[in-house]
This record gives structure tokens, sequence and C-alpha cells, in this order.
């Protein structure tokens, strides 16, 4: 095989410590020697190690994505050293073969010989951007699961509030809840706290409040709410700084949210994740890829053995996958119509993954040429073959025992 580069390092990154093998050329034409050093984990020794890497002129420096210790070494190598994350299952050895010096002396040699694709490493200001959406997204599991502790919680007391509000997190609710916590047991005088619409469900709500909460309970109760209420706080907090990081990206963001079931959190998602620059994935069909929104590909002898989804950002999945469960919901748009033709031929499983490829082709297209969202319309299929929708139309009503006869509406 060719060699790309003749002087190529390879990391292997530990929490303390990384293995480095620097690859260069030997004494004779034609041949190299390998060399593998230790060196620490902490910013003091990263930045002799690149002073080092400097003074062998390396190239290229290959480090696999390991956790989150790739980071330190990666960040301070950016500016100063050609570096290339690679993602370890391409990257992987012989089997038997598996140590740390060994890992570092095979990512030199393949890197050597440009055999490793780079994973995508956004650049700093999309970096803080993913850091505050990733933690919005933490903090907003973490907010939904007190709620459910607290409303599984509150079984055991006889109140079945959940069975008759929406929400135990809506104003309503925290009224009642509150004044439970603080002694109120008169189910007609905590039914009054209602709000809203919820008020027309004044005698449901005395008839599901009627229960045992003992002191216990209010206790459980105000521990739960506590935790509910430091969650939204923080929500809130790092919302309004993703609001400030995401100032110079808020016509993209604008424009993504034309896209049916794209609110302004996920269209925030989708740019932390992706970095707005389509630049770096060539097609749409790359970006859905590396999300893993599409088929997998594994065939052999002529057989197409799995077309499974392959892992990808986990965040940007499920940001898309809210956006298509809304699409699902919704009337008179193409991408409804879409959810609908295809999940009663495959099922609503592989429909909610098809529309998040197409959010996510649409997406690259707006970002990348600029584009404008224009929705085909719901009736996209019908106006797509008229004849064909016709024909489906008359054998539906052949089937329930209709005699049909068509006649051509006037002009």
């Amino acid at each position: 095989m060719d060699v790309v580069h003749e002087r190529a390092a390879g990391m292997d990154i530990s929490k303390r410590d990384a293995k480095v093998a620097v690859r260069v050329p030997g004494k004779r034409a034609g041949t190299f020697t390998t060399d593998v050093t230790t060196w620490g984990s902490t910013v003091g020794q990263i930045l002799e190690l690149i002073e080092f890497l400097e003074a062998q002129q390396v190239t290229t420096v290959v480090m696999e994505a390991t956790s989150d210790y790739w980071k330190p070494f990666c960040f301070l190598m950016e500016d100063r050293l050609p570096v290339m994350l690679v993602n370890a299952k391409q990257a992987r050895n012989i089997p038997g073969r598996k140590t740390d010096v060994s890992d570092s002396a095979w990512l030199a040699q393949l890197a050597a010989h440009g055999l490793l694709r780079p994973s995508f490493v956004p650049p700093e200001p999309i970096r803080q951007l993913r850091d505050l959406t990733r933690a919005r997204a933490v903090a907003v599991r973490d907010r939904t699961r007190q709620v459910q502790r607290l409303e599984k919680f509150l079984e055991s007391s006889g109140i079945k509030l959940s069975a008759v509000a929406s929400e135990l997190t809506g104003a309503s609710s925290r009224a009642i809840l509150d004044a439970l916590v603080a002694g109120e047991r008169d189910p007609q005088q905590l039914a009054q706290l209602a709000r809203g619409t919820l008020r027309n469900k004044i005698p449901q709500l005395v008839e599901a409040l009627q229960g045992r909460f003992t002191d216990h309970h209010a206790f459980m109760v105000t521990e739960y709410l506590t935790q509910i209420d430091t969650a939204t706080g923080m929500i809130d907090r790092l919302t309004a700084r993703i609001e400030d990081a995401i100032a110079p990206f808020r016509l993209a963001r604008q424009a993504l949210t034309t896209i049916p079931g794209i609110s302004t959190a996920v269209a925030e998602v989708i740019i932390a994740e992706t970095g707005a620059d389509m630049a770096v994935f060539e097609t749409p069909g790359h970006l859905a890829s590396w999300a893993g929104v599409c088929p997998g590909s594994n065939e052999s002898a002529g057989r197409v053995k799995s077309s499974h989804t392959r892992p990808g950002d986990k965040y940007l999945k499920a940001a898309l996958g809210v956006a298509a469960m809304s699409v699902s919901r919704a009337q008179g748009t193409y991408l409804a119509a879409k959810y609908r033709r295809i999940a009663a031929r495959r099922g609503p499983v592989l429909a909610v993954v098809a529309i998040e490829h197409a959010i996510l082709t649409a997406a690259w297209h707006m970002l990348r040429n600029g584009e404008v969202y224009t929705d085909p319309g719901a009736d996209y299929y019908t106006r797509l073959n008229p004849q064909k929708a016709t024909n489906r139309a008359i054998r539906q009503l052949q089937n329930l025992g209709y005699n049909v006869t068509i006649t051509p509406a006037p002009a």
C-alpha cells in the first residue's frame, strides 16, 4: 500500500495517560521504525507532548474516540497539529493483539497509509452550544422521571389526581399538591383550586382527591416537588444560555422551524449536533447515515441479512423522534400523509424512522443551499399519480359492496 504520511502518530488514550506511537522513516529506504512512549493526561503533559510531536515533524496525529478522555488531547492539539479523531470500531486491531502499546502502533500504521476516516469534531462555538442542549435534554429527562415517581407515589395515598388532570406539573395540579402538603384534606376545598378548563371536572376531582394523605405522604411529595423545581430551574437557566449561544445561528433556527414538527428546541438540537455547516456532509444520505436514521447495509452472497438502523447521534435521534411523533398526530401536511402511507404498510415504528429521514434531508438542503421549505401538500401522492389514487378508491368502494360509476366533474 502507498504511504500517505511518512511521519504519523497514533494515540491510545485512557483516563490517566496516553500511549503515543510515532512512526518515522528508518535508516534504509522503504523502512519505518515505531517508537512508543507514555504521556500523562494533564494539561502540562499534553503541552509537552505537542512540542515532542512538533519536533518529530509528524503530518498526522490519530486518536480513538475513547469515552470523553480524548477531549483534552484533541482540543489542545487542534490548533497546532493535524489531529484526526477516529471511531474505535473502524480502527479495531486483530483479535489476540490487544494492548495499549499495540493499539497505538496499529493506529500509527493505519494513519500512515491513510486508511482511517476522521470523525466529526465541531468548532468551539458549536461545542459550547452542544454542551448546553445536551445538558438541557438530560435535565428534561430527570424532571420527567421525578414526575413519574411522584405519580407512582401518590397511588399509595389513594390520591388519583393524574387520572383527572392531564399533567401533574400544571398550575392546577401544583396548587392542589401544595395545599395537600400544607395540611388541607377536604376534597371540596382542594377541587376549588382548579383553574381553566379543569374547573369543568370539579366533580371528578372531588372523587379523585378522597384519599389517605398522611404526614408521611406530605414529606415525600415535598421532596419530589423540590427536585422537580430544581430541574425546572436548571432547564430555564440552560434555555436562557442557549438563547445567547444560538445568536450566530438564529436565521438557521428560524428556517428549520418552518418544517412541520420542528419546534424551536428541536431546531436548536439539530444545529448543535450537526454544526449547521452541511459542507461536512457530502449528501443528505451521508447526514442520515451519520445520524442513524436510515437502514443499515449488511449483504452477503446476494442476501440482505439485516437492515436495522445503525447507532447514531442519540441526542439528534431523540429530537428527530419528537418531531416525527408530532408529525404523526398532525393533519394537512406532506409529512403527515407520508407517515400514514408508510405506517399502513410497514408499521408505525418504521414510519417514524422514515419521517426522521425526511426531516433531516429537508434540513440538509435548507442549511446547505439556503432553500426555503415548501410543503408539497397533503395531496402530494394523489397528484403524483391521479389514476392510481382513483383506482384504489374504486376498489375500496367495490369491496364495500357498491357499484361505482365515474363521471368527470365539470371544469
